[in-house]
């Protein structure tokens, strides 16, 4: 079943989010759920999870191209800042928005993150309601690039 959105039924949104704590992953289903937006989370909890899942590796192989990805900076094998620089690289993934979530409140880290292409920076921990918000705006308000046709 789908959702509509902006006044017209759409598939679910995919959001991938990578994150390594549980409590930020808990806080962001509630989020996402506060959208009242028919989506699929899907979860990597590191780095490398998360380019397995976008290159459709091992037990990635039926993973949906996500519409939106959520990614913290400091994560466990290989940190965020590398799997930016990797998606904004890769001309089959740079059109994905990636909204940059983490507790990093450093000039030098939101500098960083915009020169690697991020499009949207976010420190956490972020209320519930402003967390609904930024969600809102991506899954709802803005226009997200469809995976190119081969």
């Amino acid at each position: 079943m789908t959702t509509p959105r902006m006044g017209r039924s759409a598939p679910p949104i995919e959001v991938l989010l990578v994150e390594d704590n549980p409590g930020d992953v808990r806080l962001t289903r509630e989020a996402l759920r506060g959208t009242h937006i028919e989506h699929e989370l899907h979860i990597a909890s590191d780095g490398v999870e998360a380019l397995q899942f976008l290159g459709r590796e091992g037990r990635f192989g039926e993973a949906t191209r996500p519409d939106l990805i959520l990614l913290d900076l400091n994560l466990p094998r290989l940190g965020g800042r590398d799997v930016l620089q990797t998606i904004k690289s890769d001309p089959a993934l740079q059109t994905i928005p990636v909204v940059i979530l983490t507790t990093s409140e450093s000039p030098r880290d939101i500098a960083q993150s915009y020169q690697l292409r991020a499009n949207c920076y976010v420190t956490k921990p972020v209320d519930l309601q402003t967390f609904t918000e930024v969600f809102h705006f991506w899954l709802s308000i803005a226009r997200l690039p469809q995976e190119a046709s081969s």
